[in-house]
């Protein structure tokens, strides 16, 4: 594994390595080179330079090359899946999945990027008057490990067919992943336009306070808000997409046995590690007995699959630990299984409070903690009582209650009777400790661009 910096591919000035063990057996799978702060510099520097060409290229030719980029990133697609699940313990067929919906991405930005919006406004006849847009200049693109490819290709593909260059650092999880998927993008693009850059947290923070110009990150929290801080500092855009807890919420008049496998798909997916994963439950009491049974039973149906490593799963094992110290009961899982790998079992916690950590705060892992409530105004006003606003979904038969849930929950996205799904290109912004700025749909264009307001006038002479 080598960075690309300057067009060139090599193990960059850094000392230090970083090495990826296999989530299900704990075998080395990947070592690559961290970059030192000299790398990080000299890949800034390259897509500085870079950066008036590509700007200059006309937009039609700039989405040629991401068509290009995307058939590629197509026909690679098995073995861009064979490293996630050795990386990070997704199965091939989800990868793949995954991987496709990435070259959907990329393939829906080399459409909309020619026609990015401009307008003329209504000024004198003697003047033209428009509002012009201009790629924002480098982008430094930090992306997470849970879903690489297809995170990916959204931030790259908008930010390259804007015109701007962009500087990639994968997760430190997903270096192989990042690394091969460089490699199929940037050829398709002139020389420096992409780079690619290894590394754990120190790296990602000293291209954070770089002299770019956006800082585009989907990840946890707190990296966001020291994100935040370094471009409060450098002036740079902050374009966050960051950590959630959200909300389900069960109405009275559901069927309980259908809410519990839309409880179990939201919760236990990809073991717990979707950005919008549900991860806590409000049910009305009329329903609540039948539909903890069924989410138990749910629970012990699905397979185990382990967690991107160790370190989460004992995370995630220590806030069910403590919700159990505190009143919770297990009605499935809960338990460390033995043997190497870093699996954790599809886990249902009943009698949950608010209080409790694996309510509170993002748990990124397959459990599913249900409090009962009495009402669905109650369910609805603890639903929004969160420090994080990415997401939340409501099962309900009365149309008053889907209403009121998009309109009143603080979320950038409601979901009603469905935990997954949405029209592609939908594009919403997350709130409080969730980010800030629109990472998805035709929106996500205009924060990779700048905005200039235009007034020509003839002189006294004449053209």
């Amino acid at each position: 594994m080598e960075h690309l910096i300057n067009a060139s591919w090599g193990p960059g000035s850094g000392t230090r390595t970083t090495t990826v063990l296999n989530p299900a057996s704990g075998e080395p799978v990947t070592t690559v080179p961290v970059a030192s702060d000299a790398d990080v510099s000299a890949a800034v520097k390259a897509a500085r330079d870079a950066a008036p060409g590509w700007a200059r290229t006309a937009p039609a030719a700039r989405a040629a090359a991401l068509h290009a980029a995307a058939n590629a990133v197509e026909a690679a697609a098995d073995e861009l899946a064979r490293l996630m699940n050795a990386e990070m313990g997704k199965p091939t067929g989800d990868a793949r999945d995954s991987i496709g919906a990435g070259v959907g991405t990329l393939r829906q930005y080399a459409e909309l990027g020619p026609v990015h919006r401009g307008r003329a406004l209504a000024g004198n006849d003697e003047a033209i008057d428009l509002m012009a847009y201009a790629p924002r200049g480098v982008v430094a693109a930090v992306t997470p490990w849970n879903d690489p490819v297809a995170v990916s290709c959204g931030l790259l593909g908008a930010a390259l067919v804007t015109g701007n260059t962009v500087i990639y650092k994968p997760s430190e999880r997903t270096p192989a992943t990042g690394w091969r998927l460089t490699q199929l993008l940037a050829p398709h693009f002139p020389a420096r336009v992409l780079s690619l850059l290894h590394g754990d947290g120190p790296v990602g923070a000293a291209l954070a306070a770089a002299e770019v110009d956006v800082v585009a990150h989907v990840g946890s929290t707190a990296t966001g808000r020291s994100i935040a801080a370094a471009c409060a500092r450098t002036g740079a855009k902050a374009l966050l997409e960051n950590g959630g807890s959200d909300p389900l919420v069960v109405d009275a008049d559901v069927d309980p046995e259908w809410a519990a496998q839309q409880a179990a798909l939201g919760a236990f997916a990809n073991s717990g590690q979707i950005c919008v994963a549900v991860e806590r439950i409000y049910v009305h009491r009329d329903v609540a007995e039948p539909f903890l049974a069924a989410l138990g039973a749910e629970a012990r149906r699905w397979t185990i699959g382990p967690l991107v490593d160790t370190r989460l799963r004992d995370a995630v094992h220590a806030q069910v630990s403590d919700a159990v110290a505190a009143g919770a009961r297990v009605l499935a899982g809960g338990e460390v299984p033995t043997g190497p790998g870093a699996y954790y079992p599809p886990t249902v916690l009943a009698g949950c409070t608010d209080a409790m950590a694996v309510v509170r705060e993002e748990t990124f892992g397959p459990v599913a903690p249900v409090v009962t409530v009495d009402s669905f105004d109650e369910a609805l006003a603890r639903a929004a009582d969160s420090p994080y606003g990415l997401a939340a979904t409501v099962l309900t038969g009365k149309m008053s209650h889907a209403q009121r849930a998009w309109r009143e929950l603080p979320v950038g996205t409601v979901k009603v009777n469905a935990v997954f799904g949405g029209a592609p290109g939908g594009a919403a912004h997350p709130r409080r400790g969730s980010g800030q700025g629109f990472g998805y749909g035709p929106e996500l264009l205009d924060e990779l661009t700048v905005t200039k307001a235009v007034h020509l006038e003839a002189p006294p002479t004449g053209w």
